[in-house]
């Protein structure tokens, strides 16, 4: 089957590395109340700025801690190589596992913000967005290779 979307297998395992040392890594620090804006300090380009005490700011140079956007950009560029790489055995089986999952992953990314929408509030609320940055991309991970683990799991029973 022509897949010409996904990217070659080989960018697997550096996806592998990526997601899981960068996830963990933001998850440490997070859970340990490291302040990101006192590390990697550097000039920046902003498109639009907007601090709680100051004017908003359109195409500015401003001066930030890049620790936490390192991070992010880490975890999605890990993530896309792992969700989004072929694997060994690319048939139209395992790419009907793949738009499974990816569906089954937006839907319920789309039922955790609609209950979070509904029983969270405050800065408890902004922070479960912070962290649906990467839930659609987690649980679609999850659950693409949890049923490629079944089908594997299967084929070897029989």
């Amino acid at each position: 089957m022509k897949t010409s979307f996904l990217l070659p297998h080989a960018f697997k395992i550096p996806g592998w590395v990526l997601f899981v040392g960068a996830l963990a890594t933001g998850l440490i620090l997070y859970y340990t109340n490291f302040n990101f804006d006192l590390h990697g300090q550097m000039k920046v380009f902003a498109l639009f700025e907007n601090d709680i005490l100051s004017e908003t700011t359109f195409f500015h140079w401003t001066e930030t801690g890049i620790f936490d956007e390192l991070l992010i950009s880490l975890i999605l560029i890990g993530g896309i190589f792992v969700g989004f790489s072929k694997t060994k055995s690319e048939d139209e089986f395992i790419a009907q596992i793949r738009y499974e999952s990816l569906v089954w992953a937006f839907y319920f990314n789309a039922f955790l913000i609609l209950m979070s929408t509904l029983f969270i509030y405050g800065m408890s609320y902004f922070t479960v967005m912070i962290g649906n940055i990467f839930s659609t991309l987690v649980f679609f991970i999850g659950r693409f290779h949890y049923k490629l683990y079944q089908l594997k799991r299967s084929t070897h029973e029989e």
